[in-house]
This record gives structure tokens, sequence and C-alpha cells, in this order.
């Protein structure tokens, strides 16, 4: 069966992917993106989505709300459906949906420990390993911290990249594909690391957003649920309201 009519609330990162896969897909009635940024602070992405989830409950349009989120950081454990069930991936984070699978995922966290992933959303809010990287973390901590303080903060940064040692973009197909994969292997040339190109995998975000919603690879939480972490392979569950 395919996806009923739903609203759609997605993260920056999956733009240019959303934009290639969903076309002109009838049964979006409408689609939000949130800003990357929300992933440094969890708490306040789950407040956000809330807000979201809770302002498109009020659309007699929709039967459905599809969050293109993974459980990113527990950023969006405690989610609470209203009127509407909500759709998520069963993914830690948006690697996943970029590989297509959690299993994937697993795989490929086996294979290549050292590999830090890149992808078009990512790579436009420099916010990976480079130096457009560095430069737009001095530009905004010195407008809060003294120099010496700024440094301290962009040498731990650089501590935490020396823990990789390959850039991995992850190529879905994006007409922009081709210049974000030399962006990536500008960066890897800036630190000395190894570069790779793969070809991920659009099933999962593909049948995100047309269905179906199987519940193998998507946790669907109902009205009077709210979206918890489940400490296994299935990385989510639905639990009671009553327990937020």
């Amino acid at each position: 069966m395919d996806a009923p009519p739903a609203a759609l609330i997605a993260c920056e990162v999956f733009r240019d992917e959303i934009d290639m896969l969903a076309g002109k897909a009838r049964h979006l009635r409408v689609t939000r993106f949130l800003e990357i940024g929300l992933h440094d602070q969890p708490d306040r992405m789950r407040v956000t989505l809330q807000q979201a989830i809770d302002a498109m409950d009020g659309r007699d349009d929709i039967a459905a709300i599809i969050l293109a989120y993974g459980l990113c950081g527990l950023g969006t454990a405690g989610l609470q459906a209203g009127r509407h069930p909500l759709v998520i991936p069963r993914a830690h984070d948006c690697i996943t949906v970029f590989l297509g699978s959690k299993e994937s995922y697993a795989e490929r966290q086996r294979a290549c420990p050292g590999c830090y992933h890149y992808t078009p959303g990512w790579n436009r809010a420099r916010r990976v390993p480079g130096p457009d990287r560095l430069a737009m973390m001095r530009e905004e901590l010195s407008k809060q911290f003294e120099a010496e303080d700024v440094d301290f903060l962009i040498e731990s940064e650089e501590a935490t990249w020396a823990t990789y040692d390959t850039a991995t973009f992850i190529d879905l197909g994006t007409p922009n594909a081709g210049r974000e994969a030399d962006y990536t292997r500008r960066c890897a040339e800036s630190m000395g690391w190894r570069f790779e190109h793969l070809k991920g995998d659009p099933a999962l975000l593909r049948d995100l957003l047309h269905g179906p919603w199987d519940d193998e690879r998507f946790q669907t939480i109902r009205p009077g649920e709210l979206l918890g972490h489940s400490p296994d392979e299935a990385v989510m569950r639905a639990d009671p309201a009553s327990e937020k």
C-alpha cells in the first residue's frame, strides 16, 4: 500500500535527495525543512520538531506526518503523536538513511571505523571536517570567546578529527553529486586523509516518502504514543504517552 496524504518534516541535510526522489508526489501535501544545526542541541531539536508536528496536526488534508530524521543523538526520542500518526525510519542518524538501511550502516561501521561520511547537505552547511569548517568555527567562536579559548576549541575539534582517516562521499545520484564529491576530495587532501566515493542506496528515503511503511524499516507512532529509544537492532519503539 502506498503512502496516504501526508505532511513531511525533514532535516535540511536531505533537501537535495528529497527534491530528487519526491518529485511531484501528490500525496505530500506540505513539506517543511528544519535547520541542520538542531543536531548540536538534541533537546532543542526535540522541542522544535514537536512544535512542527503540533502545527501539522491542525491540517484536515493529511493522514500521517513523515519525519525525515533518525534517532539523531536522542533528539527525536520523546516525540509524541497527536492527531496524526508519525512515521520515521529506523535509523540511528541520517547516514543510515543515505546508506539505505540500518544493516548497511552497521556493516559500514565494522568495515570502515575510520570513515567520516560526507553528503551534499553536510557539505553545503560546511559542517564536515576541512578548512571551510575550521574557518567557520573560528569566525563563530571569536564572537563569544577570547583568542586563546578559540584556539583551544579548534584544537579540540581537530583532535576529534584525528580519529578518522578517510573522507567518504555518499552519492545518491543528485545533480550536484560530482561537485560535492570533488569538495569532499579537497577536504580529504587538506587533512591527509584517503578519499572514497561511495554509491549510496536511496531505497529507505524513497520508501519513507512514498511508502510502503513496513515495520522492519519504519517506526510508526500512533496517537497516544511517543517515540522511544530501543537499545537493540530495532533502534526505536512506540511507548505509551503516559511514560513521557
